[in-house]
């Protein structure tokens, strides 16, 4: 089995987090080593060597391999440590998981890195093009896939079955960022208001 050598993150942002709340779950315990993102270190030759892609969080092996976006990093970790299933133990619960975990990320955590990075001054210096007027569409496509998840949720602990998976940790980390930038859920989505704090209530949510 191959050796883990660190996680290249940025520990402030929500993509790094998800791989800290998911390994949290799991009980794993991996060396971190901190990228300043907002000097621009992601954009150093050393780095870029490691990630072309100038992204955190990444993942790096004694043998020199480095294994880059989130959920491909978790699912590294589901494949070397099983129990507990974040990502599903039978076709179907994979298959669920899978789909909410994809619509959490598209509908909601990538429309709102978009606001951060064109309707805010985002990285400041380094964000080399600004859309305010796309920026401000992504926080309503963030508002209405949260209403969206409200009804999915009803009555139900998470959002993909009877256990946390990581379309849950997905969703903590986006709502939370969301907060950050005073994108509020709304006040009629009692249901995700009632889940995001059962999961903010859970040690992992710390990590």
């Amino acid at each position: 089995m191959e050796t883990i050598v660190r996680i290249y993150e940025f520990r402030d942002f929500p993509n790094p987090r998800r791989v800290r709340v998911f390994l949290a779950e799991k009980g794993v315990s991996v060396p971190f080593e901190q990228v300043n993102v907002p000097e621009g270190e992601h954009r150093s030759p050393n780095f870029l060597a490691k990630n072309p892609y100038a992204a955190v969080p990444t993942l790096e092996l004694e043998d020199g391999t480095c294994i880059s976006e989130t959920v491909a990093i978790c699912r590294y970790f589901e494949e070397r440590h099983p129990a507990p299933a974040l990502m599903g133990a039978t076709a179907r619960e994979k298959a669920e998981i899978d789909m909410w975990q994809r619509r959490i990320e598209s509908t909601i955590m990538n429309p709102v890195e978009a606001y951060f990075h064109h309707a805010t001054p985002g990285l400041g210096s380094l964000e080399t093009y600004q859309n305010e007027a796309w920026g401000r569409k992504n926080r309503e496509t963030a508002l209405a896939a949260i209403s969206r998840l409200d009804a999915q949720l009803g009555d139900k602990p998470f959002i993909a079955g009877e256990t946390i998976s990581i379309a849950d940790v997905t969703g903590l980390c986006a709502l939370d960022f969301a907060a950050l930038l005073d994108i509020e859920v709304p006040e009629d989505c009692g249901n995700v208001k009632r889940w995001h704090a059962a999961l903010s209530s859970r040690p992992s949510a710390a990590a």
